[in-house]
């Protein structure tokens, strides 16, 4: 049987780490891709010459070019400048819409009928790049964001309850960052609603922590961003499409009708199997989160239209 095939663009500690989560997993073989020589090559070694040990089987290689890419399954797009201390997401959209559109078109010239998966920020814009320029069906392009974002807030949970991450269930809406919109009547440990586990002003500040959790990292890591949490989610994302496992997990996919959002790339939970997003779950919204993720949604709207002009 074919091995499933994973191209990674970008070798920096995101790309480079989702080749470490991928290949542990024993996924498929991988080709990690930068414009930096020897970077991904050497990567890429460092990490086949750890398979005797770890014992994984998988083909790696490195390279600065996209030939070795073709007919792969999955391309996960990581590339873009990466967001310090002090800058806002909206100051990442010139270059990174630049960067995002070139590489996915000499990525979907080789590999027409894979599923892009984006991680460069600002991510909801940068969906919808990749999206664009690809021409592929909406369920082949989705965003990893709520994955990442519910693994920051079911973790700092497990940490105020004592209990194991393992227990906590979660969800998290809207686009990626500072307006992402909580659900707590949706979160629960070992089946027991979150609020009968902690006082509401805890929760709060829970979820304003996850809100913030990658300024919190770029501030302490002073010059770099988080890279071992969002490549573990995107991974998670891959291996629920290549195995068919059609896990519910939190995306940035994209949404017409869906929540009214009237075609856009936000976060909600969906279902990942073999074709990518297989289908976009609507939930039951209050008013009050109803306000929250509209609110995100018209902030998405800003980010793409912006994006849309450098486009051309």
């Amino acid at each position: 049987m074919r091995r499933a095939k994973i191209t990674i663009i970008g070798a920096g500690n995101v790309g480079a780490t989702c080749a470490h989560w991928a290949a542990a997993k024993e996924l498929g073989d991988i080709v990690l891709v930068d414009i930096v020589e020897g970077m991904p090559q050497g990567k890429a070694l460092d990490l086949y010459e750890a398979s005797p040990v770890e014992g994984f089987d998988a083909r790696i290689i490195g390279t600065n070019s996209y030939e070795e890419t073709a007919d792969s399954d999955i391309v996960i797009i990581t590339s873009g400048i990466a967001r310090k201390p002090g800058m806002s997401r909206d100051q990442l959209l010139e270059t990174n819409t630049k960067i995002v559109a070139e590489v996915t078109a000499k990525a979907v010239a080789r590999s027409p009928n894979a599923v892009l998966i984006v991680v460069s920020n600002p991510l909801d814009a940068m969906v919808y790049v990749a999206s664009k320029v690809s021409k592929f069906p909406s369920n082949r392009v989705v965003g990893q964001a709520g994955v990442l974002d519910v693994a920051r807030y079911a973790a700092f949970i497990a940490a105020e309850i004592g209990c194991s991450v393992k227990d906590v269930s979660a969800l998290l809406m809207g686009g990626h960052g500072d307006d992402m919109v909580p659900l707590p009547r949706y979160t629960a440990v070992a089946g027991i609603p979150v609020t009968q586990l902690m006082s509401r002003d805890r929760l709060d500040a829970i979820v304003q922590r996850a809100r913030t959790g990658g300024a919190e990292i770029v501030n302490l890591l002073k010059t770099g961003s988080a890279y071992y949490a969002p490549s573990a989610a995107t991974v998670a994302m891959a291996e629920s499409i290549i195995r068919d496992q059609r896990r519910i997990m939190a995306c940035a996919a994209y949404c017409d009708r869906e929540y009214g959002v009237g075609g856009y790339f936000v976060g909600v939970p969906c279902v990942l199997g073999r074709g990518g997003v297989e289908r976009v779950i609507e939930v039951e919204l209050d008013a009050a989160e109803r306000d929250m993720f509209n609110n995100s949604v018209s902030h998405v709207r800003e980010l793409v239209g912006v994006a849309q002009k450098f486009l051309g």
